[in-house]
């Protein structure tokens, strides 16, 4: 089973990548006719995900857009996580999309499905959002719901049989507001609410408990079965006298497994001539532990809720990035308006402030107690490369 903020992650990035309206559209007027062909990557504390991804979107009728989009993660994987308790594995992911836009006046209506599906997750999510104008197109007002269904399994890693499956489902919430407030500035606020129930934790994760030598033992993760998360962000966009953009986004999360998160980005957008354009980005996260989250438990079964997955612990992570794109008419060709190429590429480093290194355990045994060892961290690299063409 892939790392859940990987997943989230990757898919973000793809997202903002392939989907033609962003948080800042005020024109209540579908999306352009499309394709894009995308191949992604991340590499990174003993993770390697890529993959291809297949966006295309038509408009009939002048008043219908659909799209469809075809994903694909190639998971090869040997993190920390897994190598503290099982061996290195691989693994495929498949996910399938289909959306639907509807134009009436001033009014957006769009819905949708994402189906994926790897050897022990399946996931189902449909959604449906209205999106309005409204005081001479100066504010745009978006709302969306979101429900999931995933069936969660486990596998044996001796033969691959399934152990067991459970069921997981999420509703989710959300509520956008943009405004033009000059030529130059816009502004938006979006918030999120996520309601989650079911198996909400990773099946090959366990938790240590001290053996009161010096040393620790592992047993399976414990997680409550529901969880709700409300998430706030503030965005700005200036446009600079030179064609160029500044982007700014504050985001505040919480949740009542008592993590609270703060991210803040700045992006700076610059054209170049008719045909380039460069993106430059830094980005911050920072996050408190789950209150059920220890590193080292001091015996088994000290409590009725026990995580150890490192994406529950405190810890934080920056960002720099970069793009190019270039794009140009397609004057000469009879079916096709214009094309652009796109580049960009991430680069993280992840501390963690209580999720320590066990596996100098293997390569320096007897050096370190339980407790007592290096504090994990670890640097990854994100690249998307796709082509888009618009007819």
């Amino acid at each position: 089973m892939m790392n859940k903020s990987i997943k989230r992650y990757l898919k973000a990035l793809l997202g903002t990548a392939l989907v033609s309206l962003s948080w800042y559209g005020h024109s209540a007027v579908l999306p352009e006719d499309r394709a894009d062909a995308m191949y992604h990557s991340f590499e990174g504390g003993g993770v390697k995900i890529d993959g291809p991804s297949v966006l295309v979107r038509k408009s009939f009728l002048n008043k219908f857009s659909v799209s469809a989009n075809y994903y694909v993660d190639n998971v090869s994987s040997a993190s920390i996580d897994v190598l503290a308790t099982a061996s290195r594995y691989t693994e495929q992911r498949k996910e399938h999309s289909l959306g639907v836009d509807y134009l009436y006046n001033k009014t957006i209506l769009s819905a949708g499905h994402t189906a994926s599906k790897e050897n022990d997750y399946d996931a189902s999510t449909y959604y449906f959002s209205v999106s309005q104008d409204f005081f001479g197109d100066l504010t745009n007002v978006s709302i969306g719901y979101a429900k999931g269904s995933d069936v969660v399994g486990k596998r044996a890693t001796a033969d691959d049989t399934e152990v067991f499956a459970r069921d997981a489902g999420r509703q989710a919430y959300r509520l956008n507001i943009s405004q033009i407030l000059t030529k130059d500035l816009i502004l938006g606020l979006g918030l999120e609410s996520v309601t989650d129930e079911g198996f909400l934790n990773n099946p090959y994760r366990a938790v240590r408990f001290s053996d009161g030598a010096g040393g620790f033992l592992f047993e399976s993760e414990v997680y409550p079965e529901t969880r709700t998360s409300t998430a706030v962000a503030l965005r700005a966009m200036y446009y600079l006298p030179y064609r160029a953009s500044l982007k700014l986004e504050a985001r505040t999360f919480s949740d009542t497994w008592k993590i609270k998160a703060n991210n803040y980005e700045l992006a700076y957008t610059h054209p170049w001539g008719d045909h380039w354009i460069f993106e430059a980005k830094y980005r911050t996260y920072s996050q408190t532990q789950a209150e059920f989250y220890s590193d080292l438990f001091s015996r088994s079964n000290e409590q009725n809720f026990r995580a150890r997955d490192k994406e529950m612990s405190a810890f934080s992570n920056q960002s720099f990035g970069f793009g190019v794109v270039y794009e140009r008419e397609l004057k000469d060709w009879e079916y096709f308006d214009r094309a652009a190429v796109n580049f960009y590429y991430d680069y993280f480093q992840f501390e963690y402030d209580n999720f320590r290194n066990v596996l100098v355990h293997q390569n320096q045994p007897g050096v370190f107690n339980a407790g007592e060892e290096p504090l994990y961290h670890f640097n990854a690299g994100v690249i998307r490369f796709f082509f888009s063409i618009w007819y």
